[in-house]
């Protein structure tokens, strides 16, 4: 500490020096400062690109930092602020992983978006589930095929209609347990050229299997010999799923006796887009159509429109939700390699 007695005690020559010495003194406590603004700026910087949401409070549990990810998830803090150590937290739907870290009499939490994580482990465990039910289930089924098939050939005229519908009832029973066990295994396109009236041809026979009770005009709006290259058993397994789709909706309209289903073909170089609209219900919730395991209809599984999107992948192509003129679908397929 610099008293009035000391400066008056020095001369001029060591006042100066003072004087020089207190000014080089303040230049490095400014410097210090914007080194600190700085450092603070790049810190808070770094810390903003983090995927994870930040909190950070003081010894009272009041806030004194957190980053722009924390604030898309505010309402999580009154959950986590007494959280110990880390752990699982669920808000709305979502799922957080939570660490705690004290510093300096500060705590520090952090929440990470695992949701997806969760729902890969759902899935994977449903699907193990479904196709251990489905491979049970097979043998048993195919055993009821044999004996309706019999049974046709056997009863009286007037009781085939009645074992026509038990065929129909294992056909889908049939189709789902292969949907599951495809689902589960993946997909391995065997890629073929074929003409589109074989796929046509075997869309009208699944949709004589499928029950339903309106009035449906099916209008194939396409040419029968365009060519198409993929794997036609599973195209067809995609398309039978969005023309089923198709009848549900119209069967759950309740403002329409009849329906409409239409299928488009367009023929490009390198892909052909395919168009499937009717006039049935409204898409509920756009969210989930493709969402494992998870369905708005009545007679829906989850998993039909789930693995027609995996098919159509796997033929190097896409499907996207129409809904403004017309509802339906519109699905592309690569035609690379099929000249």
């Amino acid at each position: 500490m610099i008293n009035k007695e000391l400066l008056n005690s020095l001369n001029a020559t060591d006042k100066v020096a003072l004087m020089h010495s207190l000014e080089e003194l303040i230049s490095q406590s400014y410097q210090i400062e914007n080194e600190f603004i700085e450092l603070k700026g790049l810190f808070e910087g770094v810390l903003e690109l983090l995927p994870n949401a930040l909190w950070v409070l003081d010894e009272k549990g009041d806030l004194v930092y957190q980053n722009d990810e924390s604030f898309k998830i505010n309402n999580l803090l009154p959950l986590i602020c007494d959280f110990q150590g880390s752990g699982e937290v669920e808000l709305d739907g979502s799922f957080y992983l939570i660490k705690v870290n004290k510093k300096m009499g500060k705590s520090i939490l952090s929440a990470t978006d695992i949701t997806d994580e969760k729902r890969k482990e759902r899935l994977i465990s449903m699907g193990q589930i479904s196709a251990n039910l489905a491979h049970e289930i097979r043998n048993p089924i195919g055993s009821v095929t044999l004996l309706s098939s019999t049974l046709l050939r056997r009863v009286d005229v007037g009781v085939k209609p009645l074992v026509l519908e038990i065929k129909k009832a294992i056909w889908r029973v049939e189709r789902i347990i292969k949907a599951t066990l495809l689902f589960s295994k993946g997909i391995q396109p065997n890629k073929m050229r074929f003409q589109l009236k074989q796929l046509q041809d075997e869309l009208r026979l699944a949709i004589g299997y499928y029950t339903y009770t309106k009035n449906i005009d099916f209008r194939f709006n396409f040419k029968p010999d365009c060519v198409i290259y993929g794997d036609i058993d599973l195209l067809g397994i995609v398309f039978q799923n969005f023309i089923f789709n198709a009848i549900d909706a119209i069967e759950e309209e309740e403002f329409e006796e009849g329906g409409v289903v239409e299928l488009f073909c367009e023929e490009q170089h390198d892909k052909r887009i395919f168009e499937i609209y009717d006039n049935g219900k409204v898409f509920e919730n756009k969210n989930i159509i493709f969402e494992p395991f998870k369905s708005t209809k009545v007679k829906g599984n989850g998993l039909g429109l789930a693995l027609s999107l995996r098919i159509i992948e796997a033929h190097g192509g896409s499907v996207e939700i129409v809904d403004i003129d017309k509802k339906g679908f519109r699905i592309v397929i690569e035609y690379l390699g099929g000249r």
